[in-house]
C-alpha cells in the first residue's frame, strides 16, 4: 500500500521536473541569483515486502558535506544527458549499485541547496538481491531505513537554525543512531507531502 501511494505522489518518468527548486526563494535569500549547479540523487526503495530507503554516510575527509547522511548522487556531467543517467552512474560509483538492479519509478520536485546545486531527486525500486560494495574514498557506511518509518508523523522533527544571519526552518529524523537532516531530509519532506497530496 505505501509503494503504491508513494508512485502516486511521483513525477512521471515521461514529466521530469526543471528548475528552479521548489525552494528557491528561500535559497535566492541566502545565496542570491548566481545559476546553481545542476545534480541529482537516487531515492532508492530495497523491493521487499517492507520496503527500506537506501543512504550513505559520506567519509569524514570529503570537502563538503563530510560524515553526512545522503541519498547516492552528485553533479551532473554533461555526458549524462539527465538527472537519471547522474542518479544512475553516481549509485554506480558510489556505492556499487548495479543499475540492471534499478527500476526508476519518477521524480520528486527539483531541490536547491546552500551549497549552490539544483537536486534532481530520482525514486527508484531496487531489487531485493542487490548488494553494496561503497567507494571507501567516498562512502563511509550503507544502511537502510523502511519506509514505513517516515510514515509516522511523530519521526519527524522540526527545528529552526540561523544561517548567515538568516532564520531556517529545518527537518530531521533520527533512526538507529543514524541523524538525516539538511537537504536529505527535505526532500523526504517533499516525499511525504507529495503523498499527503495524492
Amino acid at each position: 500500500m505505501a509503494m503504491e501511494a508513494l508512485q502516486r505522489a511521483l513525477r512521471p518518468l515521461s514529466q521530469p521536473p526543471t528548475a528552479p527548486g521548489w525552494n528557491h526563494m528561500q535559497m535566492t535569500e541566502l545565496l542570491g541569483d548566481t545559476p546553481r549547479l545542476p545534480a541529482a540523487v537516487l531515492i532508492g526503495l530495497r523491493d521487499d515486502a517492507q520496503p527500506r530507503m537506501v543512504f550513505t554516510v559520506r567519509t569524514d575527509h570529503l570537502s563538503s558535506h563530510a560524515g553526512q547522511v545522503s541519498f547516492p548522487g552528485g553533479r551532473t556531467d554533461p555526458a549524462d544527458g539527465n538527472a537519471l543517467t547522474t542518479a544512475l552512474r553516481e549509485s554506480e560509483e558510489e556505492i556499487g549499485l548495479d543499475r540492471s538492479l534499478v527500476t526508476p519509478l519518477g521524480y520528486l520536485d527539483c531541490f536547491e541547496t546552500v551549497s549552490g546545486f539544483c537536486i534532481t531527486p530520482v525514486v527508484a525500486r531496487i531489487a531485493s538481491e542487490a548488494r553494496f560494495h561503497p567507494a571507501p574514498n567516498e562512502v563511509a557506511e550503507v544502511f537502510e531505513v523502511p519506509l514505513a518509518f517516515f510514515l509516522e508523523p511523530g519521526n519527524l522533527k522540526r527545528y529552526v537554525m540561523e544561517y548567515r544571519g538568516h532564520q531556517r526552518e529545518m527537518v530531521e529524523f533520527e533512526h538507529d543512531g543514524h541523524r538525516i537532516w539538511g537537504a536529505t531530509a527535505a526532500m523526504l519532506q517533499n516525499l511525504l507531502q507529495r503523498m499527503e497530496r495524492s
